[in-house]
């Protein structure tokens, strides 16, 4: 059984909290005894979970990015993983599912934010190609802020193949393009569906733009003729949530 690493006090704090099973030792720093850092050391406490004192300079050389104090050492056999299989089945079980596909997002920080809008968003699952696409590294999970050790995930082969599979299960598949020229808001998204977003640049790829039954663009009033995709995403999730109250 092979080890990472999760850090970060949110990143923490979720894996403690929702996937325990995973938690191998918590390592905290010892020069400080904050209340946010001993409710990580008494939440570990809980589960039987060691727990460990280090500086931070050790910390720092077990980690790349920003630790706040807390790293946690954990299984990789994340529970929330789902091959293409478990995904189509954990979207018929859903009574009304919303997926999300990140086309090629390759800035694990983005995957992290859109991993943690996703979440919020009462996403079913979100599905990313293996190939070309950031994967759940630790910064990714740090962004996430708990979401990536909790939210249903899927790394499929065939992008174009598992859309087909959505669209023959029953779901619409809207896409966003700069180009399009339905604006989401006019959209109607209470159904169940799939939101593709595209890559940072690139924006979708034309395989995935010839699976979706739909094209939306957000509205751009100012010079900038384009958003970062985990803005975006946010964005259209929550005009899904806005119309399915």
């Amino acid at each position: 059984m092979t080890a990472e690493r999760v850090f970060g006090i949110h990143a923490v704090d979720g894996v403690l909290r929702k996937n325990p099973q995973r938690a191998l030792r918590l390592l905290l720093q010892d020069q400080r005894r904050d209340k946010r850092l001993q409710a990580l050391e008494t939440l570990a406490h809980n589960q039987g979970i060691v727990t460990e004192r280090l500086s931070r300079e050790h910390l720092d050389a077990l980690v790349v990015g920003r630790h706040q104090g807390a790293v946690l050492e954990v299984t990789d056999d994340g529970g929330n993983l789902l091959d293409e299989a478990q995904l189509l089945a954990r979207v018929a079980q859903a009574s009304n599912p919303l997926v999300l596909v990140l086309d090629g997002v390759t800035d694990p920080h983005n995957l992290g934010a859109c991993l943690r809008s996703a979440d919020a968003a009462g996403v079913t699952a979100v599905v990313v190609p293996k190939d070309r696409s950031a994967d759940l590294t630790p910064v990714a999970r740090k962004v996430a802020c708990g979401a990536a050790e909790t939210l249903p995930y899927a790394r499929v082969t065939n992008l174009a193949r598992i859309l087909e599979q959505l669209q023959q299960a029953g779901l619409w598949v809207v896409g966003t393009a700069g180009e399009a020229e339905t604006l989401v808001y006019d959209q109607d998204l209470r159904g169940p569906m799939v939101l593709v977003m595209g890559a940072e640049g690139d924006g979708l790829r034309r395989l995935t733009r010839e699976h979706c039954d739909f094209l939306v663009k957000l509205p751009m009033a100012g010079l900038v003729s384009s958003l970062n995709v985990s803005v975006a995403t946010g964005i259209c999730l929550f005009e899904a949530v806005r119309q399915r109250r």
